[in-house]
């Protein structure tokens, strides 16, 4: 499906019954990397699986800010209607999750996976393999993360919904940033998921699905 707004065609899919749920993937991917997950997760909720702008189906951008990516799912929620939505974003869609909730009331619960809140955040090797990737594909979407994000504590104390604060013990975030995520955003809880990488429970795998359902239960 296609909704027009903010002057571009944001594409996103639509499966199952419930709750709204809306799932952002990460950089460079789509909503596809979902697939498996929602084939648990239909079962519980409305999912709205969603291809932010400049990846998949939706408009091709020449620039991208993690701003812009919030405001369009703000938009989307308002498009359709949506209320009471339980947001879960991957690493990219983690960081327009924690700036999607800090403003909007539609979202009442919030999961986030490998997120940061500055550049800083990542590794430091893999900030360095971005800058180097840069220097010979200039892709808008490896700026994107060298240059951003720059979210704030009182940005992250504004979010009063439950929120869980979810990082692989193998992650590319730093778990000092994922950490601090969790502690300056007053409802959170933090998993520090053993064995784990950045998306190895996530990308294709019935693991998150597992983890938001549990989010959901309180287990």
């Amino acid at each position: 499906m296609i909704a027009q707004i903010n002057g571009i065609d944001l594409y996103y899919e639509k499966t199952g019954s419930g709750r709204p749920l809306l799932l952002v993937h990460g950089n460079g991917e789509d909503h596809t990397i979902f697939d498996v997950a929602i084939e648990e997760l239909k079962e519980h909720f409305t999912c709205y699986a969603v291809d932010s702008r400049g990846h998949g189906q939706s408009t091709p951008v020449n620039e991208l800010h993690y701003e812009d990516m919030s405001r369009d799912m703000m938009a989307l929620m308002d498009h359709l209607d949506l209320h009471d939505v339980l947001f879960y974003g991957f690493s990219d869609g983690g960081i327009v999750g924690l700036l999607t909730a800090s403003r909007c009331d539609r979202v009442t619960g919030l999961i986030v996976s490998g997120a940061n809140v500055s550049p800083e955040g990542v590794s430091t090797m893999i900030r360095v393999l971005f800058r180097a990737i840069y220097l010979f594909k200039r892709d808008p979407k490896i700026k994107l993360m060298i240059k951003e994000p720059h979210i704030t504590d009182d940005i992250l104390k504004k979010i009063k919904i439950p929120t869980l604060v979810l990082a692989g013990e193998k992650d590319l975030i730093l778990e000092s940033e994922t950490r601090h995520i969790a502690d300056s955003i007053p409802r959170a809880v933090m998993k520090i998921l053993p064995e784990e990488g950045h998306g190895s429970y996530i990308i294709h795998n019935r693991k998150i699905a597992q983890l938001i359902l549990d989010f959901c239960t309180g287990s």
